[in-house]
C-alpha cells in the first residue's frame, strides 16, 4: 500500500507566563512526534486529555503552525504555500467528538453538506449530497436533506458530520473521538458505518481516542501518546496483548469491551482471536 501520511518530528510547544508576563514554564503539546498512514489503513492515535492528540490534528490540518517537523500529505510537504494547503483540505478532512456543536443548528442537512462543495466550487452539488446521505445510510435522504440538526438524534447528526467529510471524497478523515458523545447502543453502528467507507473507499483514518475498545474494534495500527510523546506504536494486537510502556498498561485497565452482539462476524473474529 501507498502512504497517504507522513508526520516526522514534530513539535509544538506552549510557554507559560505568569500575571507580570515572566516565563515559568514550557508545555510540550507535541514533542517529537513521527508515525505514518497507508491508504486504506487506520491507525489510532490513543491517549488520555491533555496528552497531544487534538493538537497534533490541528496541526495536519495546519490550523495551527508546527514548531517544527514535516507534515507530507499524499506526497506533498504542508506549508503555507497555496497548493500545499488546498490539497491537504480537500484530501483529509476532519470529523469532530461532538455532532451538537460542529454543525450549524440554522442551516438544513443538505446545505451543511454541501458546503464544503460550494467551498471548493464543485458543480452538481445536490445530487452529491443526495449520494453522500445514502453512504452514511440517512434515510429517506429527500426528507433528511430538509430537516435541521434539533430534529435529528445524536447518531443521525454524526452521520451528518461524516457525510460532509465524506462530501469531498477525501483520502484521509481524522476522527477525533467520533463516538465518545454518543450512546453506548449507537457507538458500534457509527464504527461499522466508518469501517465500512474505510474498506469500500480505501479511505485512511486517523482515529484519535481515548477508549482502547473502540481502537480495537476499529484500527490496525495503534500509538500511544503520552504528554506529547509517542512511548508505544505497532500492530494494534501486539501492542495491546504485548504492552511495553506502563502507561499503555494503565489504558488497558480502563478497557470496557463493547456489546459483543453489535459486531460483524469479522470483527467478532477479530477479537476472539
Amino acid at each position: 500500500m501507498s502512504e497517504i501520511l507522513r508526520v516526522e518530528n514534530l513539535k509544538k510547544y506552549y510557554i507559560k507566563k505568569n500575571f507580570f508576563g515572566k516565563e515559568i514554564s514550557i508545555v510540550r503539546a507535541v514533542d517529537d512526534v513521527s508515525f505514518s498512514i497507508e491508504q486504506g489503513q487506520t491507525l489510532v492515535l490513543a491517549g488520555e486529555s491533555g496528552s497531544g492528540k487534538s493538537t497534533i490534528a490541528k496541526l495536519i490540518l495546519h490550523a495551527i503552525p508546527q514548531d517544527s517537523g514535516r507534515i507530507i500529505f499524499d506526497s506533498t510537504e504542508i506549508t503555507n504555500d497555496k497548493h500545499a494547503l488546498k490539497r491537504i483540505r480537500m484530501g483529509a478532512q476532519m470529523v469532530y467528538q461532538d455532532p451538537y456543536d460542529s454543525i450549524n443548528p440554522q442551516m438544513k442537512i443538505k446545505d451543511i453538506v454541501s458546503e464544503p462543495l460550494e467551498i471548493h466550487k464543485i458543480t452538481n452539488s445536490k445530487e452529491i449530497v443526495r449520494q453522500t446521505l445514502h453512504e452514511v445510510k440517512l434515510e429517506p435522504v429527500d426528507e433528511i436533506m430538509e430537516k435541521y440538526p434539533h430534529m435529528l438524534s445524536g447518531g443521525q447528526r454524526q452521520r451528518v458530520v461524516l457525510a460532509r467529510a465524506l462530501v469531498l471524497k477525501p483520502k484521509m478523515i481524522i476522527a477525533d473521538e467520533p463516538v465518545s458523545m454518543l450512546d453506548v447502543s449507537i457507538r458500534a453502528e457509527i464504527l461499522e458505518l466508518m469501517e465500512g467507507l474505510r474498506q469500500k473507499h480505501q479511505i485512511s483514518f486517523l482515529y484519535i481516542t481515548h477508549d482502547l475498545a473502540t481502537a480495537r474494534y476499529f484500527g490496525q495500527k495503534i500509538a500511544i501518546l503520552y504528554k506529547g510523546k509517542i512511548v508505544e506504536s505497532g500492530l494494534i494486537d501486539e501492542v495491546l496483548f504485548s504492552p511495553k510502556h506502563e502507561y499503555t498498561r494503565a489504558l488497558i485497565d480502563s478497557i470496557s469491551e463493547p456489546n459483543p452482539d453489535n459486531l460483524t462476524r469479522e470483527k467478532k473474529i477479530r477479537m476472539q482471536n
